[in-house]
């Protein structure tokens, strides 16, 4: 039972796609990784067709071996992804059987199916293999894939499976009821209106419909488990109740081969509905670990008021493009990303930020779609619409990470993948036991139904499903509610991650601050203008990108001053900028650069130090290098950071500050934020090596940040937080995104995952514990001691019952609050 075994030396050619190859020098890199793999026999590179084509010993080297040691030469392997909806996975073993039916596809470099949303994402190169291919290979597997894609899909397969399986416990409980009522009244007074011939023939006749209709699913997963060389869930029904449907049969039809009258279709019949009665119970609770997210998507309004030649027109949303002029009125949700052009109103933003606050909007402020207008009515521009807007970006964000898998849920699906297999080893052991040792030592009647007893009770307790919803159920619950808060967080893996973090490294700048400078001094040296410092400044800083530069081009329009043109432009990185204008240098920057430049700085050394002391950023201007005069300019922190930083110091994590600015603002910052470690003067590109340094000691750190100097460092970390007002880069880079600007967001970030996790050892421990002592009992360890048997019917019901208890435990998830 499960995969093929390869035999060494049989070969297989793979085409990978390269990105990041501009000449011979790289074709030589990559080759030479390639190469040094054992197990690869040929490798061609071609720079211009940007393909690797491998031919390679499939037992000693893998596709996916091939690909990371392309990435770990610095190329990008170019990879399509593509999310299916899988119908008709039952357990953990038929979630593997479809990613082993995915990954043995040419052209497949990963396949992760979760069980939990029935969805399998694909990692795979459409030169080779197209989603067609996909399809048809896991219908080959024996399970079903839906045309819609995403939550709708998932929703549209819960609803439908929800619908069959009513019908079938129906019908499974209409005729179970009096086989059960027969089966016990069997022995009572009176009960001899019908002799044991024919109260056995109408119980058989009545277990039909059951056995084989309501029971048709397990026979059908059971077949194509045998057809997959495995064994799961439905291979344990079915030879449970069919070996006690087949002996009941024997003594109905051929009452002369066995001795005893005694039969067993109640058990058989009962199981079925129990088993079908969990299943559904566990569906309805599965449905319901999504609903955060469902929920999102419907928040979206269906049509919208736009403004055509002047008149308003009701439209559905799918019509709107960007540049529309819509009408939102009060009470109405946003239907697009936009502008709001005229109008003054405020905004219940919580679904998208997590913040309860209404946010104020007047003419120029942003709107986000699905929000709520509270108060007046707004003329919006639409600036995204439909799957760009920002809410359609959270769920397909969302989605993505319920769609991964955590570390640890891979040993789960190690222990799943054996489960089954030991399950009927210890069926068969225990049955062969009874029947050659047991029944002898002990009392037991009959040692035939004994020992048939024994086998089906151990393969009806047995629940490989528990284990496979152990950890999948978590996360979809988890990142669901993480979503209603305004945490998005990205993959299953920096949520098991996320537990295990030592220290947070807060950026100042846009993190710890406001991230909106002003210049709040400008003093210039004697015989210089101020007027003529602040335009000589605003004008050096024109066109550079820092935040520092837009807030002395900020003073200076402010002011009214008209800025000049550079005739040149020199961004110093860590520095400064410096510009010629009118034919003369121009230097805007800190201490190091005017130190670099040999500019005395005797006259305004104490002012800047007590500039500093108050938590500014000092700006020096000189011309010709000569000092011009000096500018302040502060950020305020945020309100929150001290009490954020309380809290993670409570959750025994250390909290550093890093900032490219001096040691006395640093000093000054740190000090109104309770931050007692921070490292000042830190270049941009130095900020990876910080993080990683702190790694090498072992700590497990998170960055958290919003600018594009941050994003190599949050790349670096072991979860990069990225502040939702950042840029998109910096978005891009994060494990962890806070849609809004409360810095709270990662304390709810850090307690949301360390709840998670909580739930999924607790889950676990239940599965497996569950397990192992359910097995022994249903294998009769006890009867020696106690005489007590466990009836397969209570083990069908106690494995019911393992399951739902799994997704339950999960679901209390969404009563999570920061």
């Amino acid at each position: 039972m499960g995969q093929r075994i390869l035999k060494e030396g049989e070969e297989a050619e793979a085409a990978i796609r390269i990105k990041g190859m501009h000449c011979a020098t790289c074709t030589a890199a990559v080759k030479d990784a390639i190469d040094a793999l054992d197990g690869v026999s040929e490798s061609k590179i071609n720079l211009a067709t940007e393909k690797a084509t491998i031919r390679y010993d499939r037992a000693k080297v893998t596709r996916g071996r091939l690909e990371e040691a392309i990435e770990n030469a610095g190329y990008e392997v170019a990879r399509d992804e593509v999310t299916l909806t899988v119908s008709g996975m039952h357990c953990a073993t038929c979630a593997l059987a479809v990613e082993d039916a995915l990954n043995a596809i040419p052209g497949v470099s990963g396949a992760s199916v979760n069980l939990a949303t029935g969805r399998a994402v694909v990692s795979f190169d459409s030169t080779q293999v197209g989603k067609v291919d996909l399809i048809r290979s896991i219908e080959a597997a024996g399970y079903g894939v839906l045309g819609a894609e995403g939550v709708a899909a998932e929703k549209l397969a819960r609803s439908q499976e929800l619908k069959e399986g009513v019908q079938t416990l129906t019908l499974a409980i209409v005729f179970a009821l009096p086989i059960a009522v027969i089966s016990m009244a069997s022995g009572a007074v009176g009960a001899d209106a019908l002799s044991a011939s024919t109260r056995n023939w109408v119980l058989l006749l009545l277990s039909l419909p059951v056995q084989f209709y309501a029971g048709r699913r397990y026979y059908n997963g059971a077949y194509r488990a045998l057809v997959n060389r495995r064994a799961n869930m439905d291979s344990l029904v079915v030879l449970g109740t069919s070996s006690a449907w087949i002996y009941s049969a024997v003594v109905t039809l051929l009452p002369a081969v066995v001795a005893s009258q005694e039969v067993y279709f109640d058990t058989a019949a009962v199981i079925i509905t129990l088993v079908l009665l969990g299943k559904h119970l566990e569906l309805r609770a599965r449905s319901s670990t999504s609903e955060a997210i469902v929920g999102l998507m419907d928040l979206q309004p269906s049509t919208a008021t736009r403004i055509e030649g002047g008149m308003e027109r009701e439209v559905p949303a799918e019509e709107l493009a960007i540049g529309d002029d819509i009408v939102v009125r009060p009470g109405e949700r946003v239907p697009v990303d936009g502008t709001v052009v005229s109008g003054q109103s405020s905004a219940d933003e919580s679904v998208v930020t997590g913040e309860s606050i209404p946010v104020e909007k007047v003419a120029g402020s942003q709107v986000l779609g699905g929000t709520v207008n509270l108060t007046g009515v707004l003329k919006v521009r639409a600036t995204r619409v439909g799957a760009e807007t920002t809410l359609s970006q959270i769920v397909r964000l969302v989605e993505g990470a319920q769609a991964t898998k955590a570390p640890i849920e891979r040993y789960a699906d190690v222990v799943a993948g054996y489960f089954v297999p030991a399950v009927l080893t210890a069926a068969v052991a225990s049955l062969a036991f009874w029947l050659a040792i047991g029944s002898q030592t002990w009392d037991v009647g009959e040692a035939l139904p004994f020992s048939l007893t024994i086998f089906v009770a151990i393969l009806v307790i047995a629940c490989p499903c528990a284990l496979g919803l152990a950890t999948p159920t978590a996360i979809v619950v988890g990142t669901g509610r993480g979503a209603q808060l305004g945490v998005l967080i990205k993959d299953a893996e920096a949520l098991e991650r996320a537990h295990k973090l030592t220290t947070i490294i807060l950026d100042k700048t846009g993190t710890i601050t406001m991230g909106v400078p002003r210049v709040m001094v400008i003093e210039a040296v004697e015989g210089v203008d101020e007027t003529e410092l602040l335009s000589l400044a605003g004008s050096t800083e024109r066109g550079t990108n820092h935040v520092l530069s837009k807030a002395i081009e900020s003073a200076a329009e402010e002011r009214g001053l008209k800025l000049r043109t550079p005739e040149v432009s020199t961004v110093l990185p860590g520095e400064g900028v410096s510009a010629v204008i009118d034919g003369r240098e121009v230097l805007v920057g800190n201490r190091k650069l005017a130190n670099a430049r040999g500019i005395d700085l005797s006259a305004v050394e104490a002012r800047i130090r007590q500039l500093e002391e108050d938590g500014m950023t000092v700006v020096l201007c000189a011309k010709e290098e000569k000092l011009l005069g000096l500018l302040g300019v502060g950020d305020t922190i945020r309100e929150e950071a001290r009490e954020v930083v309380s809290e993670l110091r409570a959750l025994g994590m250390r909290v550093m500050m890093l900032t490219g600015d001096n040691a006395r603002t640093a000093q000054a910052i740190a000090s109104k934020a309770d931050i007692r470690d921070f490292t000042a003067e830190v270049m941009p590109a130095d900020k990876a090596g910080v993080v990683s340094s702190l790694q090498s000691k072992g700590e497990v750190v998170a960055m958290v940040g919003d600018g594009i100097n941050d994003a190599p460092a949050l790349a670096q970390a072991d979860i990069g937080v990225a502040m939702g007002g950042g840029t998109d880069i910096a978005l891009e880079a994060g494990n962890v995104v806070i849609v809004g600007e409360n810095l709270r967001g990662i304390v709810t970030a850090v307690k949301l995952s360390k709840r998670t996790f909580a739930k999924i050892r607790q889950n676990l421990f239940w599965a497996l514990a569950y397990n192992t002592a359910a097995i022994p009992i249903a294998a009769g360890v006890l009867y020696p001691l106690t005489g007590w048997l466990l009836s397969p019917m209570l083990a069908a019901g106690a494995m019911a019952l393992s399951s739902i208890s799994v997704v339950a435990n999960a679901s209390l998830l969404k009563r999570f609050k920061p």
